[in-house]
């Protein structure tokens, strides 16, 4: 499952190769920082994720619920210091994260592999690019998985205690990641590893 998180909910952009969608990602993260009126990118970006329909539209929109908290500490941090630039902040965040998981939701972990693979190359007196290809795929799909189980371990908490969980779930939420983390290896290692 960890290793072919994508959404399962089968639309178009499935079948656009994962280097279109990365260069669109790339284009897109530059004109947010280009532009000083980040929200202009938005309708755009929201009408290709309704485009793909409403199933899926509601998984992005709660792909973005860990921005959350985050959000909450930018936007009590700009108001304390009066300033209107972190609504500008705010606005890119979203719009990059919810493009970010377009890609992500909508391309095989192979695929990704394959393009960061090819696009690594240069890079391979330094280090083998099937190797960091594989690292960052890995990344990007551990992501939700630890986010997931994050969530699990705060939900047990609350099942047991009045007090709020915060910091006392980030050892169980650390081991939890690191079990993930050595079936993964486990099963690389059954696979011939990354030879």
């Amino acid at each position: 499952m960890m290793l072919t998180l994508t959404s399962p909910i089968e639309t178009y952009a499935h079948r656009i190769p994962a280097s279109l969608k990365l260069a669109a990602f790339v284009a897109l993260t530059i004109a947010l920082f280009a532009t000083d009126r980040p929200w202009l990118l938005a309708p755009p970006v929201a009408a290709l994720i309704l485009s793909c329909g409403p199933a899926f539209a509601l998984q992005t929109l709660k792909s973005l619920r860990p921005l959350v908290p985050l959000i909450v500490i930018l936007a009590l941090w700009h108001l304390w210091l009066r300033d209107p630039a972190g609504i500008t902040v705010i606005t890119r965040m979203i719009i990059g994260v919810a493009a970010a998981n377009f890609v992500t939701m909508t391309s095989k972990l192979t695929e990704l592999t394959r393009c960061i693979q090819s696009l690594a190359r240069p890079l391979s007196p330094i280090i083998a690019p099937k190797t960091l290809a594989l690292a960052i795929g890995l990344t990007i799909r551990f992501i939700p998985t630890m986010l997931l189980r994050a969530g699990q371990i705060a939900e047990s908490w609350r099942a047991r205690s009045a007090k709020r969980a915060g910091w006392r779930i980030f050892l169980p939420s650390t081991l939890a990641a690191l079990d993930d983390a050595t079936h993964t290896a486990e099963a690389l290692r059954a696979r011939g590893g990354l030879g």
